[in-house]
Parts: structure tokens; C-alpha cells; sequence
């Protein structure tokens, strides 16, 4: 006669195959997506189930994907600028804004400060849910890792170019080209490219079509950023490009 399993043991035996599920799952999505567009983000589902289940039914999050070759360069050395200046040479990991991070949170428990490189971002985005917990933390570190390991920096740059949000229902610096200067994202300028990338941190708060000083502010200083790196040379010296 079999041993009748306890609550326990099958508790864990369901929790392991969950495990092994979405570890199967997201391997292959980082497999996948190394070749082929990416059709939508987890952020992309979480923001339009969000609006579903509150009764907006007039919310679409929109995307249109396009390659590197369609973006301006100045998009991309926009977000280097002002999300990750190491993201060339670091390996999905900024340790050093880490640790200064973890100083400042410590003494400044009621003004957060991230240091998410736009590896971490991108995985986020594109395959966990909105927020901070510890486990959400963790499921990012593997899910960079991966990607770190299997793409090359200009796969995920345009990734995070094509999942990022820039507004309202806004997602991918293409639609975002369209929706608030109406051209191509590669027609973008250097001022439009930084205006983008400093709605970046809540493009829910902060708009692009309607900057507050803060925002014009933080262009203004990603632009002097942008010049500092080296222009359009930073993007094709460091072979991102």
C-alpha cells in the first residue's frame, strides 16, 4: 500500500514544479526573444489588466517594435545617460550604486533610491510585476543573469527601447515618437531623445507632452550628460551600435 503524502510534501512537491515551470518559461522567453520582437511586456499585461478590472475599458497599452537601426542614436545614448552610464562594461550589475544605495536607503528610509542598471529594467518589464519585494529582487537578478549571458547589450538596449514606459498606455520609444513629437523614433533629436528619458522614473507622473520644470530640469541635465559620454561616438565606439 503507498504512503499517503502529508500536506507538506505535496505543498512542496506543487511549489517545486511552479519553480521548475517558470524557470522552463523564462529560459525559453530569453531564448526566444534573443531573435524575434518582443510582442508585449509582463508591465504591458499587468498596466492593461490594471485598467480592465477598474472598469477603463478605453485603456489600450500600445507598442509598435521596431530594431536598433530604426531608433536615433540619440535614444539610446538618452537613457545610457541617464539610466546607466556603466551599462557598456558592466555585466547586469552596477555593485557600486548598489552599495550606495543601500547607504543612503538606510539613512533615508522615507526617500528610496534605486540602482537598477537597464538590465535589471529590462527584465523587470518584460517578464516580472511592478513593485519591490525581496522575491521580485531576486527573480530579477536570475532573470539579468540570463540575459546578461545569452544577449549581446545592443539586443537588450533595443528591447528596453521597444518595452519601456513613456506614458499613459505608452510603451516603446516608437509609439512614443508618434504620440508626442509625431515622427519616427528615428528621427528623434538629441532634446527629444532626452526629454523622453526623463520621464523615465514614473512616466505616469512626469509628462512628456507636458513637462513640468523638473522634467526640463532633468533634460537639461541628461543632455550636458550626453554631450560628456561623446555624442553619437559613445554609442558606436562601444560597438552598442
Amino acid at each position: 500500500m503507498s504512503k499517503k503524502r502529508s500536506p507538506v510534501a505535496w505543498a512542496k512537491r506543487i511549489l517545486l514544479r511552479v519553480v521548475l515551470a517558470l524557470a522552463v518559461f523564462w529560459g525559453g522567453g530569453i531564448a526566444l526573444f534573443s531573435i524575434l520582437p518582443v510582442p508585449f511586456s509582463a508591465v504591458m499585461v499587468e498596466r492593461q489588466l490594471g485598467a480592465w478590472l477598474t472598469g477603463d475599458f478605453s485603456y489600450v497599452a500600445h507598442s509598435d517594435w521596431v530594431s536598433m537601426d530604426e531608433i536615433s542614436p540619440w535614444m539610446g545614448l538618452a537613457v545610457i545617460a541617464a539610466e546607466d552610464q556603466k551599462f557598456p562594461d558592466h555585466w547586469g550589475f552596477d555593485v557600486s550604486a548598489i552599495e550606495k544605495a543601500l547607504v543612503h536607503n538606510e539613512r533615508n528610509e522615507n526617500r528610496v533610491r534605486g540602482a537598477s542598471t537597464l538590465s535589471q529594467q529590462t527584465a523587470k518589464n518584460l517578464f516580472l510585476w511592478d513593485g519591490r519585494s525581496w522575491v521580485r529582487k531576486g527573480l530579477e537578478a536570475g532573470l539579468t543573469l540570463g540575459m546578461e549571458t545569452v544577449w549581446s547589450k545592443k539586443r537588450i538596449l533595443t528591447v528596453y527601447l521597444n518595452i519601456a514606459e513613456f506614458g499613459d498606455g505608452v510603451f516603446g520609444v516608437e509609439a512614443a515618437a508618434q504620440r508626442y513629437f509625431h515622427k519616427p523614433a528615428s528621427r528623434l533629436t538629441l532634446a527629444e531623445a532626452a526629454l523622453l528619458a526623463a520621464v523615465l522614473p514614473n512616466p505616469i507622473r512626469f509628462k512628456a507632452d507636458a513637462p513640468s520644470g523638473y522634467v526640463r530640469n532633468r533634460q537639461a541635465w541628461i543632455m550636458r550628460q550626453m554631450r560628456q559620454l561623446g555624442g553619437e561616438g559613445f554609442m558606436t565606439g562601444n560597438k552598442l551600435y
